[in-house]
């Protein structure tokens, strides 16, 4: 790094004059035998053993006879109470604020020491210059933005967006300044119903950043912001350098409340502005950033009326058409379903009626009738099966009856008391009451003999 390999030394410290004197001691170290060298052999070697022998270096001094020929380049002497050197600063080396260089100026000059062979004069090839007191602490400056950005406090993810519309906002600044004064005119005007709260510090000298981080403490304890404004207005490189604090700017990373940062003007960079979540180029232009102008934010509110107004109408035409249409399909849904309904009620009653007991019982009563028709034509067939049957059964022991036999005269004898037929006479005795049954009758006798006769 630049501010790193930056070493000053100031010309009294040189020893410039020793390293000549030791180098041409070198050269004129020769023997008689030796032959003799030519001055510009001895500055073009006095040259290389001056370039080769002092690394690139800053000196501090100030500049006097400085002198611009119409080549562009500078040519001037650095000095100080002890000393000085002759310097030579050519045009395609020249950036910036260089040109603005004047006798009296404090300088730190970056470059190489070499001879101009002509005249044998020793000098300082500028490379680079800078103003003695801003490059220290430009130095120190860039050393604090490298090591806070290389620890991500300067990481855009970690940074938190403004409010659209704040309901108040803070401002840590001095309340004496101009700054105070033109952020608080921007807000007026722009958006005057917010409120506003100051909270006062110090914003230059060596007590600037313990009061900047003691109000940034306050505001975030009293936690009744949305969003803070922290700046002053501009100033040199040292009146702004209390926002270049290392302790300020993490201050600031862990501030909760969204911070708006606002130091000097447009071209003035600090380590504030990029740590904090916003960087304004000026305070007022912060001003106008943390809040909208009211003329705008109504005319966008109106706009944005309007155009909820068009598309309430429209959406409720395109919700009527669509509740038209739902109606429609819901009644035709309900007319399917009714009719679905109504067919289920049918199937239903249809099932219904085949359960009712009216129903089963008409049904029983034409099962029992079809039963008593098959019982009565069973019953008959039965019977007239049983008819003939007993006909001929009739026929049969008719054939074989006894009375068959007592129509052709002959006589069954009974017992009188018992009426079994009597077929031994053994059993019979004299004076025993008999019964002969004939075809066409019985007689009732008594029996008067009994006699054996022949089997």
């Amino acid at each position: 790094m630049l501010a790193l390999k930056r070493s000053i030394v100031r010309l009294a410290d040189f020893r410039v004059n020793a390293v000549i004197l030791t180098a041409v001691n070198d050269l004129l170290k020769t023997t008689p035998e030796q032959a003799a060298i030519t001055v510009s052999q001895l500055n073009r070697k006095a040259k290389m053993l001056l370039e080769q022998g002092l690394a690139r270096l800053w000196v501090e001094g100030e500049i006097s006879n400085l002198a611009r020929p119409a080549s562009g380049h500078m040519y001037f002497s650095l000095k100080d109470d002890g000393a000085q050197i002759r310097a030579a600063f050519f045009r395609q080396r020249q950036r910036g604020p260089t040109i603005q260089l004047k006798d009296g100026d404090k300088v730190l000059a970056y470059g190489r020491v070499s001879i101009y062979e002509a005249r044998g004069d020793y000098q300082l090839i500028v490379e680079q210059i800078e103003p003695a007191g801003e490059g220290a602490l430009k130095r120190e400056y860039d050393k604090l933005r490298l090591k806070l950005a290389a620890e991500g406090l300067f990481d855009e993810d970690r940074k938190q967006p403004l409010p659209k519309l704040p309901q108040r906002i803070g401002v840590i600044t001095s309340p004496s300044g101009a700054a105070v004064r033109d952020i608080l005119t921007v807000l007026r005007r722009r958006f005057p119903s917010v409120p506003v709260t100051i909270y006062p510090a110090a914003v230059q000298g060596d007590a600037a950043p313990g009061e900047l981080i003691a109000a940034l403490a306050d505001a975030v304890r009293r936690d009744d912001c949305d969003v803070l404004i922290m700046g002053r207005g501009g100033g040199s490189i040292e009146d702004l350098w209390a926002f270049n604090n290392e302790q300020l700017a993490r201050a600031i990373a862990a501030c909760p409340i969204p911070l708006v940062s606002a130091v000097g003007h447009e071209v003035d960079f600090t380590i504030a502005d990029f740590v904090a979540d916003v960087r304004a180029p000026t305070p007022t232009a912060a001003a106008a950033l943390v809040v909208p102008d009211r003329a705008e934010w109504i005319s966008l509110v109106n706009r944005l009326a309007k155009r909820v107004a068009r598309l309430g109408r429209r959406t409720l035409e395109d919700r009527a058409q669509t509740l038209d249409y739902m109606l429609r399909r819901m009644a035709a849904g309900i007319r399917r379903q009714i009719a679905s309904n109504q067919q289920d009620v049918a199937l239903q009653r249809n099932a219904l009626i085949q359960q009712s007991p009216a129903v089963r019982v008409e049904r029983s009563i034409g099962r029992l009738r079809n039963v008593q028709q098959r019982l009565t034509t069973a019953g008959r067939r039965s019977i007239s099966d049983l008819k003939h049957r007993l006909q001929l059964a009739m026929r049969s022991l008719h054939s074989v009856s006894p009375l068959a036999t007592l129509e052709r005269g002959y006589a069954v004898v009974l017992d009188a008391d018992s009426g079994k037929a009597l077929t031994d006479v053994s059993t019979v005795k004299a004076g025993s009451e008999i019964r002969a049954r004939l075809h066409s009758g019985e007689l009732l006798a008594t029996v008067k003999e009994v006699s054996a006769g022949d089997d």
